[in-house]
């Protein structure tokens, strides 16, 4: 591991901690491993990066592997106090934070920037991050780790629904792009916490709906127990559950696997 203060001066000036390795098999498997074992060696908001991720993982256990140097794969340790029902609001807040970190290097090329339900960022539709939140042992804190596509050329994108910023054309900076990740996610936080986990009354929720592509949208979602839901996606529940109306009823979807059908 190496300092990278002088490397990423934004974000470093955000984050508690900021560590880089040159090559790792997954940030996130790391990080929660490493706060648990030194707790007091990680705080609130310390982050693990690398430019070289080799055995990502995203959500549904998904494998997450790119190029070396085209992706940025980030890592930040959560440690806030949070009653157990607002927990689930985390995963959602970093894709938020996100949204918000790339739409200010993409808009300004008049792309549309937004959050696909529940923490994929999609740039004109395609994908360019994804997000994986876990609980680390023995403790209340949680690791929420992002893989951004950055310099990923065209011919090397995994699937034709994703997309990075090269492929857009646009020359990224990291460094303001962390630096902005970070201070929207411990921004909403601060918010959360305040508001003793209630996101509603924090304005979170109507944040989060206002950047959800999903809402509006005919959906089907792939449930975890193999079934899939079609309907229309309405609105986040209090508990940053999709709400699906399915027919005449209404079908909260706490996980799924959601495909924006039109």
């Amino acid at each position: 591991m190496r300092d990278v203060t002088q490397a990423y001066p934004r974000a470093a000036a955000v984050a508690s901690r900021l560590v880089a390795v040159a090559s790792t098999g997954s940030t996130n498997r790391d990080l929660v491993r490493a706060a648990a074992e030194e707790p007091d060696g990680w705080p609130h908001l310390s982050v693990l990066l690398t430019t070289d991720q080799r055995a990502g993982r995203g959500r549904l256990d998904r494998q997450w592997i790119a190029p070396a140097g085209t992706a940025l794969a980030v890592s930040v340790v959560l440690r806030m106090s949070l009653p157990p029902q607002a927990r689930g609001w985390i995963p959602l807040l970093a894709g938020a934070a996100m949204t918000r970190a790339v739409a200010r290097q993409a808009q300004s090329g008049g792309h549309t920037v937004g959050l696909k339900w529940p923490n994929d960022v999609l740039v004109d539709g395609r994908k360019i991050c994804g997000i994986l939140a876990e609980a680390v042992p023995g403790s209340d804190a949680v690791v929420v780790g992002s893989g951004v596509n950055t310099r990923m050329p065209s011919d090397a994108l995994p699937v034709p629904t994703a997309t990075s910023f090269a492929d857009l054309g646009i020359g990224v900076d990291e460094d303001l792009l962390l630096a902005d990740y970070l201070a929207a996610l411990a921004e909403q936080l601060r918010a959360l916490v305040a508001a003793g986990g209630d996101a509603s009354a924090a304005g979170l929720r109507a944040e989060l709906e206002a950047l959800c592509l999903t809402l509006g949208r005919d959906v089907e979602v792939s449930l975890p127990d193999g079934s899939t839901l079609a309907g229309r996606a309405q609105r986040l529940d209090a508990d940053g559950r999709l709400v699906v109306v399915a027919g005449s009823t209404e079908v909260p979807v706490a996980a799924g696997d959601v495909i924006h059908v039109r």
